[in-house]
């Protein structure tokens, strides 16, 4: 049964599913072809007649994230990608809350028709549930004379700008919005903070796993040219190089970016593109853009998976990682489980799984190096963490580095600034390859969403069924986040000048004081920060 709701632009039909109106595929900006593809995303003229809404549109030029998998997105798909999506439980004048969801995947994939971002479970809880498609990769993210730096993020506030016009519509309250985010879509939510673009877009922020590497505009310059020196065309060839010639030389650069010493989130490198501090788009590092204060008045949930770095910390080049063939994907997954739990997972699983000899090797004083901490911090590092093997503290310093540290700091950035903000960290393990995941990158997503739809939900559950713990703990968290939406209230305390109250999302969640509390004091003695 259709159900006909008219935008600023045109009426859309979209479907009605069980008490829920579904839209998919709504344009938010003109297609990003020919003239307009390496541009800020142009307006959509508004069309007579009504507009089906009922399947996604194609997915942004990208790659598999992983060799072998179905390909998201091939040449004969084209480029007409930007479209929203809209979950509403609701109808016009009813004024829900609602909740716009921003994909990650490495700045290079990720789309809105993943199953795994399915918006069902959240809008039945009570709010009015977006996802859409930005631009990633070269075309959203690579350097191109002459063109906006970071389209990805224009793509961004063009749809939330779309959000703020026509949700009303679909029974949403167009002034309170929330949007969140995971990985470099936590990322995204984190720099649209401070974005002069997205200035009064939203009400409330949830920062997921944020990927903490910013680029300056001159590192995205010299990856732009080894892109176009690899695909035969030059820098000033860039823009006219069909998207499949950029994709197929796009990881060209990373050999280069994880031997320079100079930046110390690119030793594990594993992707050429990230947000460019441009000074108009992305005005700075978030932790830094916050502390003017300049989204005091947007509250915000940051957090990030205890065991981050696990999902990464794998040997480069001998294990595929087959999001849809499960255990039989990761023979060479080393454990990297906290020591708590390092007795149970073996159990499990029979004989340890061996680190690479490249990690089995390390040598951690060299890794503070190269983190910029000094080798002093290796020293630091175990003795706060006297359990850890060598390969547990390599995985707990890269966590840091790339996903704890900037989550916290974020945090403290705002509520120092004048900002309410709350700290979490979720603490619930994989339960796949007897548990060496832990509480890996990603773990999060099923819970949030509710589900197990998909090839990661597959990956993270090692094809089985979730148990009822984490059925509840989903629930928890998703009541959470639905009543932060709905009242800024999430349920535990916010952060303040002198405590981090921090909410551990677990099958039985519970509320500590500073978890990062070494970890942080390690940074600030190092580093400054």
């Amino acid at each position: 049964m259709g159900v006909v709701i008219e935008t600023l632009t045109g009426k859309v039909e979209g479907t009605a599913e069980d008490g829920l109106s579904v839209f998919k595929g709504i344009p938010y900006a003109l297609p990003p072809e020919g003239p307009l593809r390496f541009r800020a995303p142009a307006p959509v003229p508004a069309w007579d007649g009504v507009r089906p809404a009922t399947s996604f549109s194609a997915a942004p030029p990208q790659l598999p994230m992983v060799p072998g998998m179905p390909a998201a997105w091939r040449p004969e798909d084209g480029l007409d990608c930007l479209a929203v999506n809209v979950w509403t439980p609701g109808g016009g004048g009813d004024r829900l809350p609602v909740m716009v969801w921003i994909y990650g995947g490495g700045w290079k994939t990720g789309h809105s028709s993943d199953p795994s971002y399915d918006g069902e479970v959240l809008a039945r809880g009570g709010v009015v549930m977006v996802t859409f498609n930005y631009r990633v990769g070269f075309e959203g993210f690579g350097h191109v004379p002459g063109a906006p730096a970071n389209r990805g993020f224009l793509d961004q506030a063009a749809a939330l700008t779309w959000v703020r016009e026509n949700i009303a519509a679909f029974g949403g309250d167009p002034d309170n919005v929330t949007v969140f985010g995971e990985s470099g879509g936590g990322a995204s939510v984190a720099a649209l903070l401070s974005a002069p673009a997205a200035r009064g877009l939203f009400r409330r922020a949830i920062v997921q796993s944020m990927a903490g590497r910013f680029l300056p505009e001159e590192e995205a310059r010299r990856i732009a040219v080894m892109i176009g020196e690899a695909a035969g065309v030059g820098l000033a060839g860039l823009a006219s190089a069909p998207p499949e010639a950029l994709l197929a030389v796009q990881d060209v650069p990373l050999p280069s970016m994880r031997a320079d010493p100079g930046n110390w989130t690119t030793p594990e490198a594993i992707t050429a593109f990230s947000p460019v501090i441009d000074g108009v788009t992305v005005v700075d590092k978030p932790w830094l853009a916050l502390s003017s204060g300049c989204a005091r008045d947007v509250d915000l949930i940051s957090g990030y998976t205890h065991d981050e770095f696990t999902l990464f910390a794998m040997e480069r080049g001998q294990v595929k990682i087959g999001l849809g063939a499960m255990a039989k994907a990761l023979p060479m997954m080393w454990a990297a489980a906290r020591a708590g739990r390092r007795e149970r997972a073996r159990a499990s699983r029979g004989p340890a799984a061996q680190p690479s000899a490249r990690i089995r090797d390390l040598d951690l004083g060299a890794v503070a190096d190269g983190l910029r901490l000094g080798r002093q911090a290796a020293a630091d590092y175990r003795s706060a963490h006297p359990g850890l093997t060598d390969a547990e503290l390599y995985v707990a310093m890269y966590s840091d580095a790339l996903f704890r540290m900037p989550a916290t700091w974020l945090a403290e950035a705002h509520a120092a600034a004048g900002g309410r903000a709350w700290l979490y960290d979720f603490t619930w393990n994989s339960p796949a390859f007897g548990g060496t995941l832990g509480a890996c990158h990603t773990v999060d997503i099923p819970a949030t969403f509710g589900h197990t739809r998909g090839p990661l939900a597959g990956f993270l559950f090692g094809g089985k069924a979730p148990s009822q713990d984490f059925a509840r703990l989903s629930e928890r968290l998703r009541a959470s986040w639905t009543s932060f939406a709905a009242s800024g209230d999430p349920g535990w305390a916010p952060v303040t000048a002198d405590r981090r109250t921090t909410r551990l999302w677990d099958t039985e969640p519970s509320v500590v004081e500073d978890p990062l509390a070494a970890s942080r004091r390690i940074w600030h003695e190092q580093s400054g920060l």
